[in-house]
């Protein structure tokens, strides 16, 4: 093949590379990022009714609310348009298993369950935006 050939079947590939439709990309866990940001009000259901108040910059940070862990490893369990689950492991300090549904950018229904340092947990809850984080 001459190169005149060669430079010919080249720029004849970039050409057809390029005007491929570009495929939209799926963001692993991207529901999360969808929620809004702000003060958010965590209401456990069942016998003690515990309420938690947290400064939500993240909707990743509502999956290990029992494990405030850097270092854990999360594994992606299902990812869809409304409704992740996720299984993290905490060296040195347990697991978990969490699931979200999300039913707007302001409210979620959370499910987790896991063992905390050497305590097994397990609660099912609502996450509400209530406001702005104070300043």
């Amino acid at each position: 093949m001459t190169i005149r050939l060669r430079i010919a079947a080249a720029i004849s590939a970039f050409v057809a590379i390029a005007a491929a439709p570009a495929v939209s990309q799926h963001v692993e866990l991207g529901m999360l990022d969808q929620l809004q940001s702000g003060n958010w009000e965590i209401r456990q259901r069942g016998s003690d009714n515990r309420v938690e108040r947290l400064c939500l910059s993240d909707g990743r940070r509502l999956i290990q609310l029992r494990h405030r862990h850097p270092n854990c490893a999360r594994q992606v369990v299902s990812d869809e348009a409304s409704e992740v689950a996720v299984q993290y492991t905490c060296p040195g300090h347990g697991y978990g298993l969490t699931r979200i549904r999300r039913e707007t950018d302001k409210l979620v229904q959370i499910d987790s369950q896991g063992v905390v340092n050497g305590q097994p947990f397990s609660f099912s809850a609502e996450g509400r935006r209530v406001g702005d984080c104070a300043s």
